[in-house]
């Protein structure tokens, strides 16, 4: 019972890593139906940024206080290098067929990891060892460390903010009606532009913010391809919960966590991506639009 307990936190802890960046995805989906595959390249970018950055930082401001300026400058870097992208990749393109659209993102997200590459080498890098890891309480036989309770508690706080900004405010107001008419929201006065711009730079910040969090659990590796496999992750975990969702997308990622989680205490840790995947494809047989996804109605 204890082992199962403590795969089910490491599989929260995943999941908010997924959730997060399932995010972006999502909102971005749900504006313009566009699968940004380069949102995985932008998480990377988030990490390298915030790595980079304590580097410099930590001379000045050591501990948490570089650590939490760090994941901050990494927000403002990712969403700067979400705008560009919109503004110069996405934006001339949004008449144009999504087939196009997809194409590009592929694009994008080749630019960005192969600059990253150059810029490396190729090496990997690892963060400082300034936060002990290790440090916590048990309950039982299930050991609870510090950190994990800060990632959890950082991811929830995101999301819930990001919810009551869809929900409660009239820019959130206005994505939502974006995504049902952006034809309508341009003749009633609505900066759509501007609207689809933000969305980019709240997706990627929101994408930095759990590379940031990578770096002070794991540590590393940070390399150019990781946000490959946890892009992957991250749009399973949107498409599970209902690709332009918010609530499914967060439901989709710690759900997927979970999944990865018990499949590792169950049937091996290299059966956890087989056991994941055949669940995603068992959930889509029974519910196509994911969990909390709803049937869309193409108007001719």
């Amino acid at each position: 019972m204890e082992g199962f307990i403590q795969q089910l936190i490491n599989g929260i802890i995943m999941g908010s890593f997924y959730a997060l960046v399932a995010l972006g995805y999502s909102m971005v989906y749900g504006i313009i139906k566009l699968l940004n595959f380069a949102h995985g390249d932008i998480y990377m970018v988030g990490a390298f940024s915030c790595l980079t950055i304590f580097g410099v930082l930590s001379v000045f401001v050591p501990d948490w206080g570089g650590v939490i300026l760090s994941i901050l400058a990494a927000m403002f870097l990712a969403a700067i290098l979400g705008y560009l992208s919109q503004r110069f990749a996405y934006r001339p393109l949004l008449g144009a067929p999504r087939l196009s659209l997809l194409i590009t993102a592929i694009g994008v997200s080749l630019i960005i990891s192969n600059s990253v590459m150059a810029y490396t080498n190729a090496r990997p890098s690892f963060f400082a060892d300034v936060i002990d890891n290790t440090r916590g309480f048990n309950i039982g036989d299930i050991r609870i460390t510090y950190i994990q309770i800060i990632v959890i508690a950082v991811s929830a706080a995101l999301m819930l903010i990001l919810t009551l900004f869809i929900s409660r405010t009239m820019t959130g107001k206005a994505m939502r009606a974006i995504a049902l008419d952006k034809d309508t929201c341009r003749l009633m006065g609505v900066n759509v532009n501007r609207i689809i711009a933000l969305t980019f730079m709240i997706g990627s910040a929101l994408a930095a913010v759990a590379g940031g969090l990578f770096c002070i659990r794991y540590g590393g590796p940070v390399q150019f391809s990781m946000g490959f496999m946890i892009g992957i992750k991250a749009f399973t975990a949107a498409v599970i919960g209902g690709i332009g969702s918010i609530p499914g997308a967060m439901l989709g990622g710690l759900l997927l966590g979970v999944l990865e989680a018990m499949g590792t205490q169950f049937i091996g840790s290299e059966w956890q991506d087989v056991f994941a995947f055949g669940i995603l494809i068992l959930i889509l047989i029974l519910r196509p639009n994911g969990l909390m996804g709803r049937t869309e109605i193409e108007r001719m």
